[in-house]
C-alpha cells in the first residue's frame, strides 16, 4: 500500500522516474526549496511500499488580509502509476489544507491546452476553465490543429467542492 506523506527536500533526489515525463513542469532545486519553506503543509508526495515515488504535488497559498486561495504550482504522476487516482487524492489533500488552513476560498492552476487528459481529469474534480493565457510555458510553434500546445487554460475550483 502506497503513501501520501509531506513532500521532503531529499525527495529530490528520488523523483527522476516523475520529472522526465515530456507533461511534467520541472524546476530548479531552489525553487523546490523555497516552497517546502514557506508552504510545507502544501506539498506532498505519493510514495510506494519500495520507496519509490509515485507522484508529487507542490502548491501555495496566495491572497492578502482575508483574500486567500490555494494555487497549484505542479502536480504529477509517474507514467507507470497513472489511472489509479493518485492525482485525485493528492489534490484533495491541497485542496483541504488550503480551506481548513489558509481559509482559501477557492483553488486555481494552469495546464497545458494540449494535455487534454490532465484536463478531462481536472474537470472532472469540479475544476472549470476561465481563461487562456497565451505561451504560458514559453511557445515552441503551434500543435496539432494549429493549437499552440505552450498556452494555458487557467483553471479554478471553489475550495468546497
Amino acid at each position: 500500500m502506497s503513501v501520501l506523506r509531506p513532500f521532503k527536500a531529499t525527495d529530490m533526489f528520488k523523483f527522476n522516474n516523475i520529472n522526465l515525463d515530456i507533461w511534467t513542469e520541472t524546476y530548479g532545486i531552489g525553487f523546490y526549496l523555497s516552497y517546502l519553506s514557506r508552504w510545507p503543509d502544501l506539498c506532498s508526495v505519493q510514495e510506494a511500499p519500495s520507496g519509490r515515488m509515485m507522484g508529487y504535488v507542490i502548491g501555495k497559498a496566495e491572497g492578502s488580509n482575508t483574500e486567500w486561495h490555494g494555487h497549484v504550482t505542479a502536480i504529477t504522476v509517474a507514467p507507470e502509476y497513472r489511472r489509479l487516482g493518485l492525482a485525485r487524492k493528492m489534490m484533495g489533500l491541497l485542496e483541504m489544507v488550503s480551506d481548513e488552513i489558509y481559509k482559501g476560498f477557492f483553488v486555481d492552476l494552469y495546464v497545458r491546452c494540449g494535455n487534454s487528459v490532465a484536463i478531462d481529469m481536472y474537470e472532472g474534480m469540479g475544476y472549470s476553465v476561465y481563461r487562456r493565457v497565451r505561451e504560458y510555458y514559453g511557445n515552441i510553434g503551434l500543435g496539432k490543429g494549429g493549437q499552440d500546445e505552450e498556452d494555458a487554460f487557467g483553471a479554478f475550483s471553489h475550495a468546497d467542492v
